[in-house]
């Protein structure tokens, strides 16, 4: 028998809060998920400080789902809705009001056995980061590092397909989340742990949530690089990401055109802002050469991408053709990397790069 939504809400009714109500009358349940025997929830406190003190609330609301007739097992995050508050000014000062300040939740996090982290990301979507992202890990893998690779856009999880994963992420104590494996490389997504056609219907807060668990909750064991495969743009996920975590630097991803260059350098622009260094840009999609005749043809332009790393005094790392080898090896779970040719020798190539120069 499998439990339904009230079954887990008349449960999570009897966990009363230190100031009084329970979790369901004061409306703090979000993004309840039932698969199967498996439970999922966030609760959604008003404020970090009171997402602090909630942490018996929380065993008590996993406590309580467990014991719910066809619930095998029950995974329950706190997030915070609102900011931390602030510091009191000094006598005579008047508090410092900013616009568009971003409240932080704590300090930086250092990662248990990771020794670097390097952030993959895009200014648009389209330009083929997640693919560079798989890609360059597997690559990376096969010089001989221990690689991570954390899917870290929740909205579209594209990682468990191009990487062939589709198994679920095992808990052994109901906190750590055990990661998997494939091609040499550990990894884990936030798709691997919803359904394929499940819309990620969340606010800034569990996004943030959810990396930081992602993050700090699942066993990376030792790595020598951990890379982050972004979501397109400059939201809550890459603030977070930056202000929580010591990140090596980061790696920009555009395809030649002004239109993908534009959004690219917004996101260098956001990079420089949280002090991240921006290691390299990769120019995707930089050519197309025909299987029949060797002609090569430049798509999306040709060069744009090199020409803006020139003018921010950064490393160009590699240009990278557009290719139907690719796009099959991504869609089978086999990253083209893992194989041989010319794009799996351009891979290769960056990732040795990035060795030798002492970032991966």
């Amino acid at each position: 028998m499998t439990a339904s939504e009230k079954d887990i809400l008349d449960a999570l009714r009897h966990v009363i809060l230190p100031d009084g109500g329970d979790l369901v009358a004061r409306d703090m349940i979000r993004a309840l998920q039932i698969s199967g025997d498996e439970v999922r929830f966030v609760i959604d406190a008003p404020t970090p400080d009171m997402a602090r003190q909630l942490e018996p609330a929380r065993q008590a609301a996993v406590q309580a789902v467990q014991a719910v007739p066809g619930v095998a097992s029950v995974s329950a995050v706190l997030t915070a809705h609102g900011p931390a508050a602030a510091p009191a000014a000094p006598a005579g000062e008047a508090p410092s009001l900013k616009i568009g300040r971003h409240p932080t939740q704590g300090g930086v996090e250092k990662i248990a056995g990771v020794d670097r982290i390097l952030a993959v990301g895009s200014g648009k979507g389209g330009v083929g980061k997640s693919t560079v992202s798989s890609n360059l890990a597997v690559a990376l893998a096969r010089q001989g590092r221990r690689v991570g690779l954390l899917d870290a856009d929740i909205y579209g999880p594209s990682q468990p397909r191009m990487m062939g994963v589709n198994k679920r992420p095992a808990s052994p104590d109901g906190k750590t989340i055990l990661p998997l494996q494939a091609h040499g490389v550990t990894m884990m997504s936030i798709g691997l742990m919803v359904e394929d056609d499940t819309a990620m219907i969340w606010r800034g807060p569990m996004l943030m949530g959810a990396l930081q668990q992602m993050l700090g909750q699942v066993a990376w064991g030792d790595l020598d690089v951990l890379i982050v495969d972004l979501p397109p743009g400059t939201g809550d996920i890459q603030m977070t990401l930056c202000q929580r975590t010591p990140l090596t630097g980061a790696i920009v991803v555009s395809t030649p055109q002004d239109v993908a260059l534009l959004d690219a350098r917004r996101a260098i622009d956001m990079f420089g802002k949280f002090k991240t260094p921006v290691l390299g840009l990769i120019e995707n999609m930089s050519m197309f050469i025909c299987p029949d005749c060797g002609h090569e043809a430049h798509i999306f332009g040709h060069g744009g991408v090199k020409a803006e790393a020139d003018r921010l005094g950064v490393p160009f790392l590699a240009a990278l053709p557009i290719d139907l080898d690719t796009r099959l090896a991504g869609d089978a779970g086999t990253p083209v990397a893992a194989g041989t040719g010319p794009v799996a020798e351009a891979y290769a190539q960056l990732a040795a790069g990035l060795v030798k120069g002492g970032m991966a």
